[in-house]
Order: C-alpha cells, then structure tokens, then sequence
C-alpha cells in the first residue's frame, strides 16, 4: 500500500509553512500528512497522533516544502559517473592522470568518454590534443568542459570525426584552430554537439537508465522532489518512460525537448507527439510541458551573445543561434501549442531577444496563464530587469555562480570588462522587480547541491570563505526570497499550483533538515543534514540514522 494513503505526523521541530508567508511562515511543533496532502498543521496535527501511521520525531529540525531544481541535466550528470572522472582533479595534469587511469582499468574500451574538466585549466579555455594523445593513443576520446558547450578530444577521435584542417567550421559553432588551420582539439557549442551526436558512441539503455535512477536518487537524499530536465533529445525520451515505466525515478521529473533552429518547424508536431506520449502515460513523477531553446552559448567561450563586443575581441559579439525573427516565430509556434518555453540565455544581447520574443507570443496568441522561464540570466541590461515582471516572465537563476570564483575572475571579467561586471546575475534586482525568481543548479555544470547555492544567493560569496567580501552586495537577497526560489516559485515554474507550501491541502512534498535555514548563519546552511524527503507523502529519502 501507498505510504499516501498512511497518516504521518511530525513533531518537535520548526515547521516552515511558506518561506515568503512572513512572521507566519512556520508553526514551531507538528503537522500531518494524509493521502499525501497536507492534513492538519500544529494543535490539530497534534491531535492526529493517535490514529498516525508514522510519527516523525523532527529533534529540534526543520520541516521546508520539497526543493525543486529549475534547471539540471539528471542523465548528463548521471553518466558522468561512467567516464574518467576529471571533475575531481586540480589542475591539467590531474585531467590527464584520471584519463590514463581510467583508460588503463578499461583496456578494451573503444571510446574514452568523460566530464567535466575545468576550463580554467587552460589558457583560454583552449586544450591541445596532443595533451590527451599522450595516454590514449589510438583510442579515440572526448571530455566535455564543466559548461557543457564545450569538447576536448584527442587526435584519434579529430580523425574519427574527419575533422581536418579543411573542415569547415559547422552553423553555430567552432572548431578551435592551430595558427596553420589544423583543429587543435577544443570543439564549442555546434561543433561539440554535433560531434557527440553523430560520432561518439552513445551508452547503453541499461547503462543510462542505472545513471538516471542513480542521479534521481541522489536529488530526493538533499531534499528535491521536482527537476527540469532541461535538455532532452529524441533518445531522452525513450529512456524517461523506461524508467517510469520501471518505477526508477525518484523525484519528479519534467522534460524540456530540445528545438533544434535547423528544424523547429518539424519539431511542433513532434513535440506536441512527444507530449502525448508522456501524458497518455500518466505518471505522477514525469511529465513533458517545456520547449528549450537554446539562444547562445557562454562567456567563457566567447559564444554569449553580447550587445556591445567582447571586452578583449572588439570585433566579436559571441555566437547567437537565432536571428530574432526565426526565435520570435519559433517561440510563437510553440507558444500556440501550449507549450512552456525555457529559453538558455546567458548575454545581455540573448537575453533582450528571449523577452523580445516572448513578448510577441503574447501580443499574438490568445491569452491565457504562462508560465515561460528565461534560465541563467547571467548577463543582463539593467533596462531589461523590470520586462520580466511585466511580462509575467519566471527568472531562473542558478545562484551557485554568484560568486567571484576562479572562472569568474580569470574568464568571465576578463572577456566581458568591467563596466559589465555589475550586470551580472542580477538576482535581487529581478527579486525585487516583482518577478517571479526560482533556482536551479545546471547540474553537472555545478554542484547540484542546493545548501551551498542558498548560501550563496544570500551572501554573494562562497561558504567555504566566510570572511570574504560580499560580490555585488546589493544583488543579494534574504534567505526567505531565496528558500522561496526553491519552493513557491518552484512551484509556478512547475505548473502545479497546489505544491510549493506546506498550507493544508498542499501536496505533501517536504524536506526534513537538521536545522532551519531561515534561521542560521547562511555559511553554515550548507552543512545542513537531509534526514529525509518526502514526495506527494511517499517517503524517497530516510536517514539510517533515523527511526521512527
């Protein structure tokens, strides 16, 4: 029988109802879930202990809604574990060590296939294949860089891709390039994507689905009930109502399909196919609502579009992958599908163009409730800032990168100047603007983790690094706003009005912490303990520490 169908009741802790409810926010003693919705809060919770299935001893904890993540690649990040691991490493010959220790436990293998190194590596980002060829040899490799629009490959897989110095650079994207016009060996935006696509040997289903269930997993033991999956190809799909089917996700899962600019035409019909596919399912973990588009690529490559040109190329305004019209189109066609967009924008100039275009599928289409996300938002026009609560726009963040790190300081400033440095992640501003803001984590970009990425939004800096200066101090927010991004604004990013609180009647979808978040110093949230998660009132995560 469905834990949904049990009473469980939870006492002795903090019980924070709505993050942005207020001095109301929280009861300090009980409440209780039933059928898994939220069936009675303090006094009358209380009173439910008698006839409870479960009572949940919170030991001085705090109960919050269930986390959601607005922005993550669950499969990406799961299938990371299958590759060298080159995340871990601390420099460039670290990449190199995990690549010959994984080649050398593997012998056989055909590819070598890893991520995420660190750009920083590198001078420009730019890596040699001639640095992988040392310890690969003849087995053709590729590593995709921690921003996921980016590939280093080595000489064998340049070769099994029949890229030459004679290859053209293909739409919207680069091949990296020796000063004689040989391919270096770093691909970006199309030509990495194209690459794994159509060359690199894609994992087995029973390999996929293990990577999927395992990164499901990990999301509901911190506390996330509810992921976008923000980048899902044809093949995505097939494995997403495999695992349903087989009862392998444990959180919710929306799919974004990805509209490819050479083909979105084709792609509507397909989409609102693929859409019925998922909803003829009828899964309470998977659904399949969302349109990605992708408009650029990143700062750090020089692949962000920009208003005004790069800082240190003064003739290079980044790499769009829409002209605004075809991108106004697109959004429109969707858009009359009913379909929610979630457009990638990183520069200013892909940013004004995603308002821009949304703003047409309004003025076009009959009204009706939206719920459009623009994610990332890294680099924004102050002009733009209050277009988002206008247009009913939900801002999706990623406040794990609000911080001046080493990619910050060595790529992103450097590229853009600092006259723009103070556009960047303008979280409070949106905040403030009236918007809807939620959070997300971009994983396997960062850490999926949401504590530290709390943390972050409330200080501006790194928890590891208390005592540090507060980057543009006045974009942060209060750590309500901030829990609120996780949860309510989750909620309406989510199409599901009835989660993101924990007011009676809500869906039972919580998080059991060790301490409340609201409360403590926001360096320490990211110690945080998860004691347990529960979705809909089914338990998915419980602490073998704990009994109950």
């Amino acid at each position: 029988m469905s834990e949904a169908s049990h009473v469980t009741v939870f006492v002795n802790g903090t019980v924070i109802v709505d993050p942005m409810g207020g001095a109301d926010r929280a009861t300090s003693d009980a409440i209780a879930f039933r059928s898994g919705r939220v069936a009675a809060i303090g006094e009358d919770a209380r009173a439910l202990t008698a006839e409870a299935t479960t009572v949940i001893d919170l030991a001085g904890g705090a109960l919050v809604p269930g986390i959601g993540d607005g922005h993550a690649h669950p499969v990406l990040g799961g299938v990371e574990a299958l590759g060298p691991q080159v995340r871990q490493a601390a420099d460039l010959a670290g990449i190199v060590s995990a690549v010959a220790a994984w080649k050398a436990e593997n012998p056989d293998a055909e590819w070598i296939v890893g991520a995420s190194y660190d750009a920083t590596f590198s001078e420009g980002g730019l890596f040699d294949a001639r640095w992988l060829d040392e310890v690969t040899g003849s087995t053709p490799t590729i590593l995709r860089a921690w921003d996921y629009h980016t590939a280093w490959v080595n000489s064998a897989a340049l070769a099994a891709g029949g890229i030459t110095a004679d290859t053209p650079d293909p739409e919207l994207g680069r091949i990296v390039r020796r000063a004689d016009g040989a391919p270096l060996g770093t691909l970006q935006e199309a030509a990495a994507n194209d690459f794994i696509a159509d060359v690199v040997p894609p994992f087995a289903l029973d390999q996929r689905l293990e990577a999927l269930e395992r990164a499901t997993r990990g999301y509901a033991e911190q506390g996330t009930t509810w992921i976008q999956d923000a980048w899902v190809e044809p093949a995505d799909l097939e494995l997403y109502l495999e695992a349903a089917q087989q009862e392998r996700l444990h959180t919710r899962v929306n799919l974004a399909f990805r509209a490819d600019p050479a083909r979105w035409r084709e792609q509507v019909a397909e989409f609102v196919t693929n859409r019925n596919r998922v909803r003829s399912l009828d899964h309470p973990r998977l659904s399949g609502e969302t349109v990605k588009l992708f408009l650029d690529g990143v700062i750090e490559s020089h692949t962000a579009a920009l208003i005004e040109p790069y800082a240190d190329r003064p003739d290079d305004r980044g790499l769009p992958n829409w002209s605004d019209a075809e991108l106004a189109e697109a959004v429109r066609a969707f858009d009359a599908e009913g379909f929610q967009l979630h457009l990638h924008a990183i520069g200013d100039a892909a940013n004004r163009s995603a308002l821009d275009a949304l703003a047409h599928a309004r003025a076009t289409n009959p009204a009706r409730e939206r719920a459009d996300v623009i994610a990332h938002v890294a680099l924004l026009d102050p002009a733009d800032v209050q277009r988002f609560a206008e247009l009913g726009v939900i801002a999706n963040f990623e406040p794990y990168w609000a911080q001046c790190d080493a990619v910050m300081r060595d790529l992103t400033i450097p590229h853009l100047g600092h006259s723009r440095e103070g556009w960047q992640y303008l979280i409070g501003s949106v905040h403030r603007s009236g918007a809807t803001v939620t959070f997300g984590s971009d994983w396997p970009v960062t850490t999926r983790d949401w504590r530290p990425a709390l943390s972050t939004a409330i200080t501006r800096h790194s928890h590891t690094e208390p005592d540090a200066d507060a980057w543009l101090p006045e974009e942060r927010i209060s750590a309500a706003a901030a829990l609120g991004a996780y949860t309510t604004g989750i909620a309406r990013q989510a199409l599901a009005n009835d989660r993101g609180t924990l007011e009676v009647g809500r869906v039972a979808d919580a998080a059991w912490l060790s301490a409340d978040p609201l409360t403590i110093a926001p360096e320490a949230i990211a110690e945080i303990v998860v004691n347990g998660t529960w979705l809909a009132g089914d338990t998915t995560f419980l602490s073998t520490s704990i009994t109950t």
